[in-house]
Parts: C-alpha cells; sequence; structure tokens
C-alpha cells in the first residue's frame, strides 16, 4: 500500500473515558475521539447517496443514452456499487489490520475527493455519452470508497469506545448513516431537477462534500495498528474464505453476521420496492415515495438511538429477538394495511396524507424499521467486542461481503416473486413470515440471545431492578461471581447485569424443573450435587467449573448451596475453596467478585409461602404486586488469597446492609 499514510504531527487516540463521565450516547459528539470520526462516515454517506440519486434521476429524466435505458439505470448502478464489496473487502480488511487506522481512513478520504472531482467533470460534460460513461465509472469507484471505509469505521469503534459506550456509538453510526442516506438522497434529487445549472450544482455539491469529510478526518486522533506484521494476500477468493474461517471460531459471533446479513436481506426488500409500492399500491406520486423513505430512515435511527437507553450502556443482545418479534409483526400488518386499498388516481402529498387508512401504513413502516434497529445495533457491537483485535477489521470485511451475497440474493428473490405475479404486499408478508422462521432458527442456534431476551423481560418487566457497582464485573478475563441466594429467579437477574455470558453452577434439582431446567440447560449451566450424593457428579462439575475459567469466561456460584427458607443469608460452603485451588492448579490467578440480591426475599420465584409445613416458592402470582424494586449490589474483587467462606459471606452481608 504505496499511498501517504505518514502524519508526524498527529496525536494518539485518547483513552476512553468512563461511563459515568457521559451520561449518553450524544454527549460523544462532544469528544474528540468520536465527533470527528462521526462527521467523517456522515460526510461519506451523504456524498454517496447525493451523487448515486441525482445520477440515477439524471438518467431516468434528462439524459438520452441508448444503452442504458431508464429501466435499467437504477440496477445498473446499484450493481456497480455493490460490486467493489465483492472484489475488495477482503482486502480492506487486511489493510486496516495492518495499518493504522486513522491514516487509513484519511486514505479513503483523499480517495473520494480525486473520485469526486472525476465526477464533477463527468457531472459538466456536454458529452451524453461520455457523462454516462464516467459517472457509471466513479460509481463503481464510489463502491471502492465505501468498500474501503466499511472495515476501519468498525474497527475503529472499539478502540475509542469503552464497552459501556460501544452500543451508543453504533446507534449514533447507524443514526447517522440513515439520515445522511436520507438527506443525500432529497438534497441530490432537489438540485439535479434545477433547470439547466443541476447537474453543475451537483457537481459542486459533491466536491464540497468530499473536502469538508476530508478537513473533518484531519482531526480522528491516531488508533493504532492491530497486526502491523500482517503479509497482504491480494487474492480476494481465497482470503474471503480466510476471513470466514477466522469468525467461524468464535460461533457467536459468525452466527451474529449471518444475523446482520439477513437483516440486510430484510431491509433491501423494503427498501427497492419502496418507488413502485407507493406508485402502484399506494397510487402516489413520487413525493409519496420520498414520505415513505423519510418514514422508514426515521425508523431506523430511532431504533438505533433507544438500543444504548433500552440496554442500560452496555451490549445488550437481548434486544435482538425484540427487534426480530417486532421486524415480523409490522411486515405481516403491512400486508393486511396495504392489500385492500381501492384503486385511485395518483395522488400528491396531501391527499395522500389526508386518508386515515395510509397513516396505519407509515405506522407499520415506522415500527417495522425502528425494531430492525434494535435488531442490528446490538449485533454489530457484539461482533465488535468479541472478534478477536488482531483481525477484527477482516471478520467485519467478511460481513461485509455477507451483507453483499445477502442483498444481491434478496433482489433477484423479489424479482422472482414479482414475475410469479405475487403483488408487493404479498413480498412484504413472504418477508415477514420468514424472518420469524429465520430469526427463531438463529436463536436456537446461538441460546445466548434467548436467554439475553429472558433475562431483558425479567429485570425490565417483571422486576424493576436496579444495579449498583456493575462497574466490578470484569469485562474481560477470567473471574468468579458469587452472590446469596433468595429465589429460582436468580441467575436470570445475574445475567441481566453483565454483558458477558455467565455460566452457574446450580444444584442439579433445578434441572429437573419444567420451564427453568430447560432454560438453566440452555445457558449451559453446570449441575452440580452434593458429594456424598453422586461422587462422579460432584466431580464432573468442578472440572467443567475450571474449564469454564481456563477458557477465561465468568463463573458464578451461589456459595449457600441452596436457596434460602427464611430470607436470612445462611452459611457459606467451601466449594469455592476446591474452585479456587483448582484455577491455581492450571496457574491462574482469578478474582472473586462478592455480589447481593436486595429485596427479592417475598416474591413469586423466593421460598415464602408455606404449603403442607415446608416452604415453597412459585405458589401466588404477583404475591408482592407488578413491577416490584429488586437491585444487585456487586463489591469490589478479592484476590484469591484474600477468600475464605466465611471472609466472603461478611462482604455479602455488606453488601445486603446486614
Amino acid at each position: 500500500m504505496s499511498v501517504d499514510l505518514a502524519n508526524p504531527g498527529a496525536t494518539a487516540a485518547a483513552p476512553p473515558a468512563t461511563a459515568h463521565e457521559h451520561p449518553n450516547q450524544f454527549a460523544l459528539l462532544r469528544q474528540r475521539r468520536f465527533a470527528p470520526f462521526f462527521w467523517t462516515q456522515f460526510s461519506g454517506a451523504a456524498n454517496d447517496n447525493l451523487f448515486k440519486f441525482a445520477f440515477t434521476v439524471m438518467v431516468t429524466y434528462q439524459l438520452s443514452v441508448s444503452w442504458l435505458p431508464p429501466a435499467l439505470a437504477g440496477l445498473a448502478i446499484g450493481a456497480l456499487f455493490i460490486l467493489p464489496f465483492l472484489l475488495f473487502s477482503a482486502t480492506s480488511g487486511q489493510l486496516t489490520d495492518k495499518f493504522e487506522k486513522t491514516r487509513v481512513i484519511r486514505f479513503v478520504k483523499n480517495l473520494e475527493v480525486v473520485i469526486m472531482l472525476i465526477a464533477a467533470v463527468g457531472f459538466m460534460s456536454d458529452n451524453v455519452n461520455l457523462q454516462a460513461m464516467i459517472l457509471l465509472g466513479c460509481t463503481f469507484l464510489m463502491g471502492l470508497h465505501s468498500t474501503l471505509f466499511g472495515p476501519v469505521k468498525f474497527a475503529y469503534l472499539p478502540r475509542a469506545l469503552n464497552e459501556r459506550e460501544l452500543t451508543g456509538g453504533n446507534g449514533m453510526v447507524e443514526m447517522g448513516t440513515f439520515v445522511a442516506i436520507l438527506l443525500g438522497n432529497i438534497v441530490g434529487g432537489l438540485i439535479v431537477a434545477l433547470p439547466q445549472v443541476g447537474p453543475d450544482y451537483v457537481a459542486m455539491a459533491c466536491v464540497a462534500l468530499a473536502l469538508a469529510g476530508r478537513v473533518v478526518a484531519q482531526f480522528i486522533p491516531l488508533a493504532p495498528a492491530t497486526d502491523p506484521g500482517l503479509k497482504i494476500n491480494w487474492n480476494p477468493v481465497t482470503e474471503t474464505w480466510r476471513n470466514l474461517k477466522l469468525a467461524s471460531v468464535n460461533v457467536v459471533v459468525f452466527r451474529s453476521m449471518l444475523g446482520i446479513s439477513w437483516m440486510w436481506f430484510f431491509g433491501a426488500v423494503f427498501l427497492s420496492q419502496f418507488p413502485s409500492f407507493a406508485k402502484e399500491v399506494m397510487h402516489g406520486n413520487e413525493q409519496v415515495a420520498s414520505l415513505l423513505l423519510v418514514v422508514f430512515s426515521i425508523g431506523i435511527a430511532t431504533g438505533s438511538l433507544l438500543c444504548e437507553v433500552l440496554s442500560k450502556r452496555h451490549v445488550e443482545i437481548g434486544l435482538v429477538p425484540l427487534g426480530a418479534i417486532g421486524m415480523s409483526i409490522f411486515a405481516i400488518d403491512l400486508y393486511f394495511a396495504s392489500r385492500g386499498l381501492p384503486p385511485s388516481a395518483v395522488m400528491s402529498l396531501a391527499a395522500f396524507v389526508a386518508q386515515p387508512a395510509h397513516w396505519r401504513v407509515m405506522m407499520d413502516l415506522a415500527l417495522l424499521s425502528l425494531f430492525a434497529g434494535l435488531y442490528s445495533v446490538p449485533m454489530y457491537a457484539l461482533i465488535q467486542l468479541r472478534s478477536q483485535p488482531t483481525h477484527r477489521a477482516r471478520i467485519i470485511a467478511a460481513n461485509n461481503i455477507l451483507n453483499a451475497l445477502f442483498m444481491i440474493v434478496s433482489s433477484i428473490l423479489a424479482g422472482a416473486l414479482l414475475k410469479a405475479e405475487f403483488s408487493i404486499p404479498q413480498i412484504f408478508l413472504f418477508v415477514g413470515l420468514a424472518n420469524a422462521v429465520v430469526a427463531f432458527y438463529i436463536f436456537l442456534l446461538v441460546p445466548e440471545y434467548l436467554l439475553r431476551f429472558v433475562a431483558l423481560l425479567a429485570s425490565r418487566c417483571i422486576y424493576r431492578f436496579k444495579i449498583t457497582g456493575d462497574d466490578n464485573i470484569p469485562a474481560q478475563g477470567a473471574a468468579v461471581l458469587t452472590c446469596n441466594h433468595v429465589s429460582f429467579i436468580d441467575p436470570v437477574l445475574l445475567m441481566a447485569a453483565s454483558p458477558r455470558p455467565i455460566y452457574f453452577v446450580m444444584d442439579h434439582r433445578i434441572f429437573k424443573m419444567p420451564v427453568l431446567g430447560w432454560l438453566f440447560r440452555l445457558a449451559k449451566a453446570i449441575p452440580i450435587a452434593p458429594r456424598a450424593e453422586d461422587p462422579a457428579a460432584y466431580e464432573a462439575a468442578f472440572e467443567a467449573a475450571a474449564k469454564v475459567l481456563r477458557d477465561g469466561d465468568l463463573l458464578a456460584i451461589f456459595p449457600e448451596g441452596g436457596i434460602t427458607k427464611n430470607g436470612e443469608l445462611q452459611a457459606f460452603k467451601g466449594g469455592i475453596m476446591k474452585i479456587l485451588e483448582n484455577a491455581e492448579r492450571d496457574g491462574l490467578s482469578v478474582p472473586v467478585v462478592p455480589m447481593a440480591l436486595t429485596n427479592l426475599w417475598g416474591s413469586f420465584f423466593s421460598r415464602a409461602e408455606r404449603v403442607a409445613g415446608e416452604q415453597v416458592a412459585m405458589v401466588k402470582p404477583f404475591r408482592r404486586g407488578f413491577w416490584s424494586r429488586v437491585g444487585l449490589n456487586a463489591g469490589p474483587a478479592l484476590a484469591p488469597h484474600e477468600v475464605q467462606p466465611d471472609t466472603l459471606r461478611a462482604r455479602v452481608a455488606a453488601l445486603l446492609g446486614t
């Protein structure tokens, strides 16, 4: 890569601030580590779409090119733009991992300026054929520009933001991208339609946006290379295959990539059908088609921004099933809302908005896209968080290739359904039903999504769950979480408190319960039986616990050995010492985090009811009302040499306030 990537005067990236310094994602726009990057990607997305839409309008309404008929113009422009993603994504991922990321961004923005200068020549040319050829070539080059920028965009974020900021940062980027797409389309359409001077003004606007993006990119702090010794493989086929194999090592990451690609399949169906849907089904003019795009874009932006609020500043993949459910519900309802509209003359925007039936259609589109934002942002954040930093950009590049392939298949399938005389509302119904099936299959393959969804429901809908001291839960590395045991739902609430998966050591009898047993088996909880009852199961449990720590994961135990029957903290047993001894045997020094669940005694899932002389749980639903307040207090971690059962119990008791 013999380009000017040097910039001796640049400064290193500032370390991510703590969550308490920035109350929400909008505060990031005041931070140098994020704001210049945000506006750089915003200007690039806006320029892409201003250029493409203006060119499409020109070919459709203003130019007369025999070899590029208007009916094929949109398809040709879209295909040329997406082709570089298939050809060069693997290479761009390698370049991002090998070189300092900010310098790669600046190189890409330099390339954008050059491309837009060439495009300006095309827009201002008087030769129609030459004009079309130059602009088609620039469409391909802008696709290359986006291909190079994609991996570095998503690889930069986890370098600049901490885990608590990652969901909010991704939400801001997703929101900014769709707002930029919307503004680019609107401004491009308005400018190019100006009589006589439209193409000239488009040329100036494209160059000005490219220059503005390059200026802003100069203020992005440096982000060091993650694999400077990487040897570039220039063969896109073999490198793509190698990247997919790298991603597949982490099952959650790879299947999340498939989930994101499915979202692009789903969204491409709607975006590609908006013009025809507005004209043939809604009987609206071009302004109505633009309104549908505005509603869709605002929905995506809103859903993306809501992710941080709903996730409480963690990477909360429990939002993904919620997003999938909403996508299916409102895609299916869009079919019912639009299938029976009576024939009509072409309506203006005012006439369209005046009809109440059309508001249901717009509501479906807004909510469908809002839930798509809830679906996609946590997946992107999860891929960034769980991918190995040394080849994170290459995995994102592989994701971009999968996205492009799924979008191509989406276009082919939608075209085939239309050719088979399916109506557009029927295609929406088909995609909505398919989304439900695909989502259910993905969540069975990756139970973590479903488990986090259950934890999300429990902590937000069944209880008002307040977490204190969650900074003490390690974001990386092995640790043992120890907590009092008040109810059958304790593990679910602990899952809700941690952005990372937790492996629980639990009484084997819990696994025999109808619903909770299935849930804990899905969570890969470790069953343990008393040594006197089943010595083999006892030893197997401790060996499984040792493996969890060797793998660098979180292990949770309830040292009391069972759920309290009187609401009081019981004596701690010695299992924690055996776990730490096994960890020391494996050469590990594992911190122990004391935690305390509060105000759960007396709830439905606690043994607060006496039946036939025994303390039992789950007898009287809502015995404390609905949405009762409970909490979790996490204390500072203890080093292994500081841990004794009595000492640990005293720490938990202090967190309980007893």
